[in-house]
């Protein structure tokens, strides 16, 4: 047993950071577009965690019991919910409340003095 991949680093590369990365990426904007908090991305990613880990054992003979697994998978997926959420959030906050912030950087605002 490998520490974080199973038997292919390529199918848990393309699978799971690739594919799943960018469907978490999008749902983490989605939510933050519509101004929910932080609590339902990480909520949102343990059943998408779940769907990923059916798909390694569907289409590659994955281990679908796997807590290990499951939970690799799962941080990689809310990992990238977490930064398409944060850059959301931080460009929604400078755009919709431009006399009350800055912009900190990529994903961060700051008060105006």
């Amino acid at each position: 047993m490998s520490l974080f991949i199973e038997d292919s680093f390529w199918i848990f590369l393309v699978m799971t950071v690739v594919f799943g990365g960018g469907a978490s990426f999008l749902a983490g904007r989605a939510l933050a577009r519509g101004w929910k908090p932080v609590s339902q991305v990480v909520l949102a990613m343990i059943p998408m965690g779940a769907a990923f880990r059916f798909l390694h054992y569907a289409l590659f003979e994955g281990e679908l019991t796997s807590l290990h697994y499951f939970i690799t998978d799962t941080l990689v997926l809310l990992l990238a919910a977490l930064l398409g959420y944060q850059l959301t959030k931080a460009s929604k906050m400078v755009s919709q409340y431009p006399w009350l912030y800055d912009r900190a950087g990529p994903l961060s605002w700051k008060s105006k003095s």
